[in-house]
This record gives C-alpha cells, sequence and structure tokens, in this order.
C-alpha cells in the first residue's frame, strides 16, 4: 500500500467525521490511546459547568439538582451497550484495581461455599501486573493459590481445584485476545467462575459479556474510553449473581437505603451492592463526555464499524513494519481474530530508546519492559495502541516509515533517548 492509498481509504472512511470529536495537537500521531485516550473536545466545557454552575451555585442541592447521585447508573448503562450488558447490570465505581478485588473476592466466596476443596485462581503469566497483585493478595488471605501459565495452557489447567479463571481480554502486552465464549464456556464445564477485564477492549473492540457466558468483568475509563487521566472505572456481574453475594467493600453507597444512615448494613439489591463510596463528580462527568465520542459511533455501524477500521489500521501499520524494519520482531498476532487494537513488537536491546526517539518525532508509542522471571527470558516491548475514532490510515502508514527512520539513522542513540524516566 503507498501513502496516496492510505490517503484514499481515508477520504472514503464513513467514520471519518468522528476525529472532529477531539482535540488533537496539530502533526501529532497519537498511537497510545490504550494507556489514555485523547481530550474529546466536549469535555472542558462540561466540567468547566459541573464546577461553576453545579458545583459553585448549585452546592449540595446538585445531588439531586443536577443528578450526581444517578452518575455511576447512568454512565453504566451506556458503558452497557459497549460490552454486551443490559440496562442497570453495570456501574461506574472507584479504580479498576478496587472493582477486581471485589468481583474477585465474590467470584471465591460464590464458588468456595459450595466446593471449599476449590482453591486455585487461574491467570495469564503475562496478565496486566495489577490483576495478579491483586490476585496474589487474595490468595493469601483466604488460603488459596495464584496459579500462571501461557495462555494455550489454560484449558487444559482448569480442572477440579479451579475456583475462579481471571483473565484480561485483550493482552496488554502483546495485543493478544482471548476467546471468551470459549474460555467461559470451559471454566463452567471445570464447575469454575470467570472474570474478565476488559481494560483494553471496552469501546475497542465488540464485547459481548452475556452471550460469551462471563460471570464478572471490571474495566478502566481512560483508556478506549476516552474519560480522561485517572478516570473511574466500571464493574459488571452478570445478573444470576448480582445479588447473590456480598462485596467485600460495604460501603455506604452500595447500602440498600444510604441515607437511612442506619448502623447495620443491608446490600442494595444487583449490581448497585458493587458501590462503594461517594462517586468522583467531576471525574465522572469527564468520562461521560468520553462515553459519547464512542456511542457516536453507533449510527455509522457501532463496535463492528470500529472494529473493522481498528483492523485494517494495525493490519497496514504491522505489514508496513515487517517490510521495513527488519530489526524488530513482531509480538502481536497476525490473525484479525486473535489481534485486539494495538501492535507491538520487540527487540532485545533498543526498544525504550526507539520509542522516546518516536515521540520526539511526534509520534507517540510507549515501551513495556520484560518481565526478567519469565521462562523464556525478558522481552522489551514497542507498543502502539490503534483508536478507530480519531486515527486515519495515513497515521499507520506515517508512523512506520518514521519508526522505519529512526531505525535506520540511529538517531535512537541520542543520549537523551536512552534516559530512563519515571512513566515509560
Amino acid at each position: 500500500m503507498t501513502r496516496d492509498d492510505a490517503l484514499a481509504l481515508d477520504a472514503a472512511d464513513p467514520l471519518a467525521p468522528l476525529r472532529e470529536q477531539f482535540s488533537l495537537p496539530p502533526g501529532l500521531i497519537y498511537l497510545d490511546g490504550n494507556s489514555l485516550g485523547v481530550l474529546p473536545r466536549a469535555t472542558a466545557a462540561r466540567v468547566q459547568q459541573a464546577v461553576t454552575q453545579e458545583w459553585g451555585e448549585g452546592l449540595i442541592r446538585s445531588w439531586n439538582g443536577a443528578g450526581w447521585i444517578d452518575l455511576p447508573q447512568r454512565l453504566g448503562d451506556k458503558i452497557a451497550r459497549l460490552v454486551g450488558a443490559g440496562p442497570g447490570e453495570l456501574v461506574v465505581a472507584d479504580s479498576t484495581s478496587v472493582n477486581l478485588y471485589k468481583v474477585l473476592a465474590a467470584a471465591l466466596a460464590m464458588v468456595r461455599a459450595d466446593a471449599p476443596q476449590r482453591r486455585v485462581i487461574l491467570s495469564e503469566r503475562s496478565n496486566f501486573p495489577t490483576d495478579l497483585y491483586i490476585a496474589q493478595a487474595l490468595a493469601q488471605a483466604q488460603g488459596c493459590e495464584l496459579q500462571l501459565a501461557e495462555p494455550e495452557e489454560l484449558p487444559a489447567l482448569l480442572g477440579a481445584s479451579t475456583a475462579v479463571l481471571m483473565l484480561t481480554h485483550v493482552n496488554y502486552r502483546t495485543g493478544r485476545m482471548h476467546d471468551m465464549a470459549a474460555l467461559s464456556a470451559a471454566a463452567h464445564a471445570a464447575g469454575a467462575l470467570v472474570v474478565w477485564d476488559l481494560a483494553h477492549s471496552a469501546g475497542a473492540v465488540p464485547v459481548a459479556l452475556k452471550q460469551d457466558g462471563a460471570d464478572f468483568a471490571v474495566g478502566c475509563g481512560y483508556k478506549y474510553l476516552n474519560g480522561g487521566p485517572g478516570a473511574p472505572a466500571f464493574v459488571w456481574v452478570h445478573p444470576q449473581h448480582a445479588s447473590r453475594f456480598w462485596q467485600p467493600l460495604a460501603g455506604w453507597m452500595g447500602h440498600a437505603a444510604p441515607f437511612a444512615f442506619t448502623p447495620g448494613y443491608q446490600p442494595a439489591p444487583g449490581i448497585a451492592r458493587y458501590l462503594c463510596g461517594t462517586p468522583p463528580v467531576l471525574s465522572m462527568v469527564a468520562l461521560d463526555c468520553g462515553l459519547d465520542t464512542v456511542l457516536a459511533a453507533e449510527p455509522l455501524g457501532g463496535m463492528a464499524a470500529l472494529r473493522a477500521k481498528s483492523l485494517a489500521l494495525t493490519r497496514l501499520f504491522a505489514e508496513r513494519v515487517e517490510a521495513t524494519c527488519p530489526q524488530l520482531q513482531r509480538v502481536s498476532p497476525r490473525e484479525d481474530a486473535l489481534r485486539g487494537s494495538q501492535v507491538c513488537f520487540s527487540h532485545p536491546e533498543i526498544a525504550y530508546p526507539v520509542v522516546q526517539a518516536l515521540i520526539a518525532r511526534g509520534v507517540i508509542g510507549d515501551f513495556r519492559a520484560g518481565d526478567p522471571s519469565h521462562p523464556a527470558g525478558a522481552v522489551d516491548v514497542l507498543r502502539f495502541g490503534f483508536t478507530p475514532l480519531y486515527l486515519r490510515h495515513v497515521d499507520a502508514w506515517d508512523a512506520a516509515e518514521h519508526l522505519r527512520e529512526v531505525l535506520a539513522s540511529g538517531e535512537w542513540q541520542r543520549p537523551e533517548f536512552n534516559q530512563r524516566h519515571a512513566v515509560t
């Protein structure tokens, strides 16, 4: 494909108008939406309104008058449309880590109430570290065991001792996407429940939680949902489980009657019991704007259309990099069905400075360090996320060309590109 071919694809792209929803700095190619989404144009004014009018003038009255108290449910219903859940089944609250603690603890309690011998939490070795840390802490507290395996090993390891299968739908390091339906069915056949982390899925790939047999799901609001740095996360529990057990963080917002102020805790029915503390209003109104940018694709084909464009962008970029940058090893799957909305390449020595050199050119991706304890050895990764709401085919083509030039010129060797920053 030539650059002119890429421009022609952009001219014919029915999703192209969605790019105008965002404040993108001129000349920047932003391939890090899988870490932090771009600022929607509507967000600043909406947050300002919440600050100056709803808080500044309405003050405490805005919990009712401006609908602050309903934000977790209203935003939850918007996210539910993106992940295959129903109205009233999903709420926005807390962080991904906190929500994972809630649902993993609840899942363990449900399984072990009937089968106390089930004490294994099974997960992928290269799962996102916070997920593994939460699981490790819960396992230690409850006398359980965290078992880690490679993706292809997971089905065979599900057995009589497995309590919960805990996976991230799209792997943060490789972009590999699990088959949610198949693995959920395998977990259930083994007598286990399954928890899915949708941090790299929601807003990027089609998700069908109920159809695919998920039991629990969590995810964040600041990646493909464009909610801003540290945006609130979300939590979903299948309706058949939602009222069965308390979640462990029994805060007042998860009470059946929070403003009755009774000393004893009574959990709210359904998903509302997975709330905990007071909603962070300013962050939630920012997330609301981000969600609207994704939902704006619904009249244009919705998640299916976004997915088709995402695959085209990742395919174009990956094929050009493979053709022009033989120094790099592709990490992400070639098969469309196995790939999320990111492309990753590895290099044993220069991944970090290459990414820094690209950033200096205005091509923003990111770097992920390899795990030195992995049996196969540490593999450093150059990671590129493709958000089809605001990225163009020509951006993918140009980014690959910049990467070729960085490697060919050796500019990655400059001292400033080899200086590690606190955030990589």
